[in-house]
Formats: structure tokens, sequence, C-alpha cells
């Protein structure tokens, strides 16, 4: 082989080594899933967040932990490993540790697979998110619980209520590249579901915490015409009024809100 045709091939190889790998090979698609999953880089990791719980436990309380670590170790039935896998989340809430009760609640919904498994991690990293007293908690649980909403969407795209926790995330902790992003898949989700009391709430509690008092009467007002019992849209609207300065009507719906919680 010449000088020219050895030259030839390692420039081929060279190009060929160029597209394969310097070349963007993926569809749309795929593109737009893993740009949704960027949130899911994560800041910390669950065993630091566990150990330093653990670290703050009180003797009984960790004795109780370990107990059910062990008991997720010895079991061999995927059945039994979700009830265990259920007992040691609650546990873990129930001790003040949202974001790892949601990692216990992830384990459970990638077993069963289910939309109302992944929907119930997803509402449990969304309470870490509002909680959270650290921004690496906070941006941990942040991503885990898009990524179980997502799960959760692609198993029933009909039910909006999973859009819409979704949503929320986005609201509780807005992408820098698009602050705005959970404000207007509410808006879209309301165009879409205009009589969705669920969506009316959370759009009424959005404006009341932006101070558009006026905007959260009128949404809240429609969602009490089409649930006139939702305790969450008169105690909604006791703030609405109250910021629109009407008065009469803050007074009325605060007592009525107080009684609802009473009972």
């Amino acid at each position: 082989m010449t000088k020219a045709q050895i030259g030839t091939v390692i420039f081929a190889v060279a190009l060929l080594f160029a597209m394969y790998w310097g070349c963007d090979r993926k569809p749309p698609e795929q593109e737009a899933v893993e740009r949704s999953r960027s949130l899911v880089v994560e800041s910390t990791d669950i065993s630091v967040l566990r150990d330093e719980a653990k670290e703050a436990l009180a003797p009984a309380e960790l004795g109780a932990v370990l107990e059910l670590e062990a008991s997720i170790e010895q079991a061999v039935a995927d059945s039994v490993k979700v009830e265990r896998f259920k007992q040691i989340s609650g546990k873990w809430y129930t001790l003040g540790y949202p974001a790892i009760a949601g990692f216990y609640a992830q384990q459970v919904a990638e077993l069963d697979n289910s939309e109302e498994a992944w929907s119930i991690a997803g509402t449990t990293y969304s309470i870490a998110v509002q909680r959270a007293a650290d921004d690496r908690t906070r941006s941990f649980a942040t991503g885990r619980a898009v990524t179980a909403f997502e799960n959760a969407i692609s198993l029933n795209p009909d039910n909006p209520a999973n859009q819409v926790n979704l949503a929320l995330i986005y609201t509780e902790n807005p992408p820098e590249s698009n602050p705005m992003q959970g404000v207007q898949m509410l808006l879209e989700l309301n165009n879409e579901y205009p009589d969705n009391v669920y969506i009316l709430n959370n759009l009424g509690r959005l404006a009341n915490r932006t101070g558009q008092y006026e905007r959260a009467v009128q949404r809240l007002e429609k969602a009490l015409s089409l649930s006139p019992g939702n305790g969450n849209t008169i105690c909604l609207l006791a703030e609405a009024y109250r910021g629109a300065g009407q008065t009469a009507q803050a007074t009325e719906f605060q007592e009525r809100c107080r009684e609802g919680q009473s009972q």
C-alpha cells in the first residue's frame, strides 16, 4: 500500500469516528426526553441524605429504621419487598424526612410500575421540595419528583392530576432556563380542562402568591361554583378576598375556612 493510500485510509477512519462521536445522532423525541430529564442531575446522593439523617435520630428511632432496612435485605419476593419499602417510606416520612421517604416510595414504583405508585412517589418528593431546608435536598427532590410524575403521565396521559403536579414542581423550583414553565403548563392545562377544580385552585393559589388577587378571585369563584363544598377553594378565596380588599367576603370565607378545618 502506498503512502497516499495509507493516508486515505487514516483520513477515512478519522472521518468515520468524527461522524460517529461528533454528530448528533439522536431523534428529536429522544432529545426532548433527555432535556426533560436534565433536572435529575443530582446535587447529592440518597446515601448521603440517609446517613446524615441517621446521625440525627434518637436511638429508638434509629433502631426502628435499621430493623426495617434489615427486613428489606431479607425479602426475596417482589411483593414482600413492596410492602417493606412502603413501611420504611412511611417511617422516614413520620420522622420528618420526606426526601428519604420519597426514595423508598420510588422503590415501590419501580417494582409495581403503576400510575398510582409513581404518583405517590412524586407527591412525596413534592412535599420534600416544599419542606427542604437546603438547596441540595431541594434539588434532589425536584429532579426525582419530575421523573416520578413523568412516569405516571406516561402510564396514564389522560389523567390531568399528574400533569398539574408536574407543573407545580416547576413552580416550586423553577428552572433557570424557563422560570415561567410551571405557570405556562398550568395555563395550558386550564385551557384543556377549563372546569377542573384542582387546576383552578392551583392557579388561584399562584395568583394569591404573586399578589394578583382579582385574578385569584375570578378563578376561585369559578372553582367554588363547580364544587361548592371544596374546603381548599374556600380557604384560598378568604385570602384572595382579603388581598382584593373585599373585607366582608374575606371575613365570611375565613370563618367558613376555620369551620371546615375544625371538622
